[in-house]
């Protein structure tokens, strides 16, 4: 079942995300779903922490991007959608390549939605799953 309530595409996504943090780390997005959202980050001389492995805190700002993404085109238009609350688990350490995340709704309510975020490195193995919660805010 398609969750979109505003037209999204690859295009508006990549679009929307010059001159920010999400293009200055190299972010891409790759998909959009019916009920998911795909972007990627390099793991390069932009994100990684000085023990060569990817920032956590760049793990965190690739999930906070997929699910306020994903909860301000699934929220009803007129609405906009900001964090409340994210969390990390970071579950192995990636030294190259790329981080793929896919993020999906846990919930979508009236005032909350709820986002997971799965990160994969190139190999499909899970290095970061992120939980966003994120609140919904009527036209004013």
């Amino acid at each position: 079942m398609r969750i979109w309530q505003k037209p999204v595409s690859l295009e508006a996504l990549t679009a929307g995300s010059l001159n920010t943090a999400v293009s200055h780390l190299g972010i891409e997005f790759l998909e959009v779903g019916d009920d998911y959202l795909v972007a990627r980050v390099p793991v390069d001389s932009r994100t990684v922490q000085p023990f060569g492995l990817l920032h956590g805190g760049v793990s965190v700002v690739l999930a906070e991007t997929l699910g306020s993404v994903g909860a301000n085109y699934a929220s009803p238009p007129g609405h906009q959608c900001v964090g409340l609350d994210i969390n990390a688990n970071h579950l192995r350490g990636v030294k190259s390549g790329w981080v793929t995340g896919t993020a999906r709704a846990v919930h979508i309510g009236r005032t909350t939605q709820v986002w997971q975020i799965d990160m994969c490195n190139e190999v499909g193995e899970m290095s970061c799953v992120s939980r966003i919660t994120m609140a919904v805010l009527a036209p004013r």
